[in-house]
């Protein structure tokens, strides 16, 4: 979900099959569709990148992994074998990128919302070769509601939100590309709706972002009301300034997850604390034959620490493997992905990567007045925080290390973790995948990926309680801390700090500022004493609104 309300009549999606037909080509034409081939996906990946440029932040990274795809070797030597058996170039493409498809679906869907991705490029590439017309986002000169049976980043990335007054789709989840970017738009929207598609074209419809509903045909008077809580939500905005602080004056700093400097500027508009989660990955695809250089990497890190004088950076090193796979990193076949070499695996497997990334930290920090620290993401027990604060000491980083609860192994065993660094960082969005073996990336288990699940309260409750009993930090980098109610419940849980996506600061604020530590801590005990996520959040929002 993404905050805010739209009312608006629903446009849908265009969409087109862009199967080619299976036509067959003689020998001698086989150079030609190769040429057409290659120049295609050429096109298709320049324009993905251009895209990323446009849009900046988190959808540049998206794009610019999305033309990864396309450029794949493996994929286009594919290619390239099926012209030379008498394929057409658009016909290749299709079952060339079908195969791969095949190959993701196969190593347990971990990578669904990767495959969407991978269709997205597919249909791009087919598009351009047939010379037609890529299906996306329809043309009007009113605003309207978007609906689609889900949104490739290409086309979330750039939506005129003068006219894109909020979107619905039918797939995805919370963490998946389309809400994550909605997030980052600022519009309202709602995912993983059932039977959104079917909405009839020009239904006015009303998309509560904050809620998750989606009202059809609303009267006047409900029109009304959502107007009137719509204006009540950007008073409080307005009202709310300031460093985080529930309305008792418990501090919760509020940070900003940021992809890279070019985030740096909305973090800032919106009074960001500092940076809670600095993912570098987008540094690392420009060529994912080899990690960039110490240099390259120490100037671009150093851009986002000046603009944070006396602030707090959160620096996660680099997070490769499963859905970020790197050419010269990660293996080129697992079983399954999700539970394989990732993450600090990867690095403590490629030591000289983690040398290199923490020697450019090292030096992008030196002289400046900024609090830098330093986490390891997957880190499963003592061993591995262990091995992660002897590569920083080795380094000669002057930072504090820190570990990321990403799996249930880490927070049952907190205390022990907190021994070897000086702070944890709680991942919810894998946190989440890993407690209920449930794919972040599939729609139909979404239920699963809801932050509000009591199970998942109780770990996070638990890594809060280890690092409260070490007088040490414990803050929520995940999906999870953009949500304003449960915003306050983590407070109450004992989270130290909060990390959203810049457009989420302002109402996080607002919420916290309304609330007392009482309040919170009252509600955390409500909603893990429930026993399903939808019961959690309407046992702490009872006790938030006093009824």
């Amino acid at each position: 979900m993404s905050h805010g309300v739209a009312i608006g009549e629903v446009r849908h999606m265009s969409t087109a099959e862009l199967e080619p037909p299976p036509d067959r080509i003689p020998p001698d034409r086989a150079p030609r569709e190769r040429d057409r081939a290659h120049r295609a996906v050429d096109a298709v990946a320049a324009d993905l990148v251009a895209r990323g440029n446009l849009a900046g932040g988190e959808a540049q990274a998206v794009l610019e992994a999305q033309a990864m795809m396309a450029r794949d070797p493996e994929l286009m030597a594919d290619v390239e074998r099926r012209i030379a058996v008498g394929s057409t170039a658009e016909r290749a493409v299709y079952d060339a990128f079908a195969s791969y498809r095949a190959l993701l679906a196969g190593a347990g869907e971990y990578l669904a919302g990767r495959v969407a991705d991978l269709d997205d490029v597919r249909n791009r590439i087919v598009a351009r070769l047939l010379g037609v017309p890529m299906p996306g986002v329809p043309n009007s000169d009113t605003p309207y509601v978007l609906v689609a049976r889900d949104l490739a980043p290409a086309d979330t990335a750039l939506l005129d939100t003068s006219l894109v007054l909020g979107f619905v789709t039918e797939e995805g989840g919370p963490t998946s590309h389309s809400a994550i970017l909605a997030r980052a738009l600022g519009v309202p929207a709602v995912v993983a709706l059932q039977g959104a598609v079917e909405l009839a074209e020009g239904t006015v419809v009303a998309v509560d972002g904050s809620t998750g509903e989606v009202v059809v045909d609303p009267d006047p008077e409900q029109q009304e009301e959502l107007a009137r809580i719509a204006e009540e939500r950007k008073a409080a905005l307005t009202a709310a300034t300031g460093p985080g602080a529930t309305s008792d004056g418990h501090k919760v700093p509020l940070l900003a997850n940021i992809g890279g400097p070019a985030d740096v500027a909305a973090a800032l508009e919106a009074g960001a604390e500092g940076v809670g989660l600095f993912r570098t990955e987008f540094l690392f695809l420009d060529d994912s034959r080899k990690a960039p250089s110490e240099k390259k990497q120490a100037e671009v890190y150093r851009q986002v620490l000046e603009a944070f004088p006396e602030g707090r950076v959160v620096v996660r090193v680099l997070d490769a493997g499963a859905d970020k796979p790197l050419d010269f990193l990660t293996p080129a076949e697992e079983p399954n992905p999700a539970l394989g070499v990732r993450g600090l695996r990867t690095l403590l497997g490629h030591p000289e990567v983690l040398r290199t990334q923490l020697a450019a930290l090292a030096r992008a920090a030196k002289g400046l007045p900024v609090y830098l620290e330093v986490m390891a993401p997957m880190v499963a027990d003592r061993t591995d925080a262990r091995a992660f604060a002897d590569a920083c000491r080795e380094a000669g980083l002057q930072a504090k290390f820190g570990a990321m609860v990403e799996v249930p192994s880490a927070a049952l065993r907190a205390r022990s973790i907190l021994q070897e660094v000086e702070f944890l960082s709680l991942g919810t969005n894998d946190l989440a995948q890993y407690t209920f073996a449930a794919d972040r990336q599939v729609g139909v288990l979404s239920r699963y990926q809801d932050p509000w699940q009591p199970a998942l309260l109780d770990l996070i409750a638990m890594a809060a309680e280890a690092a409260g009993a070490e007088g040490k930090g414990c803050g929520v980098c995940g999906e999870a801390a953009s949500d304003p109610l449960l915003a306050c419940v983590l407070t109450g849980l004992g989270v130290t700090s909060l990390s959203m996506g810049p457009t989420a600061i302002p109402y996080v604020r607002a919420a916290l500022a309304r609330r007392t530590m009482a309040q919170c801590e009252r509600a955390a005990a409500a909603a893990r004493a429930s026993e399903s996520g939808e019961e959690a959040r309407e046992a702490a929002r009872s006790v938030l609104s006093g009824e």
